[in-house]
């Protein structure tokens, strides 16, 4: 009996893998998620605690908040929390069958993708 011998990779290489449009999109909804949980929540948590604590801690807050490079991460933050919504809705239309075929599936992803640049943008324009 003779068997037909595949030759699989042992190692694979990602820097040579490329992702389809909506691979990224899943990658980067795990990583805005995983990024808000473990430091978003936090911070923010940290934040709104200390400036309701007296009007002191407000004026703290106010000044951390108010820093170029806090300003920037914060952009980061918004970046992920709409990056992770927009995601978030796809998601649910693909749980219930809809959108799964391969043009629909590369669509939405682009949608996703520019309407969470679009919503980082405009909030960037009005936290600067």
């Amino acid at each position: 009996m003779i068997t037909a011998v595949r030759k699989r990779p042992k190692h694979l290489d990602l820097t040579k893998i490329r992702l389809p449009l909506p691979g990224i999109v899943s990658i980067l909804h795990r990583v805005s998620g995983a990024a808000l949980f473990l430091l978003g929540i936090p911070f923010g948590l940290a934040a709104l605690q200390g400036s309701l604590g007296s009007a002191q801690g407000f004026d703290d807050w106010a000044g951390i908040i108010g820093h170029p490079l806090v300003k920037v991460i914060t952009i980061g933050f918004a970046w992920a929390f709409m990056h992770h919504f927009f995601a978030g809705i796809r998601y649910l239309f693909l749980d219930v069958h809809k959108g799964t075929d391969l043009k629909t599936a590369r669509l939405t992803s682009q949608i996703v993708i520019v309407l969470g640049l679009l919503s980082t943008l405009l909030i960037a324009i009005k936290l600067w």
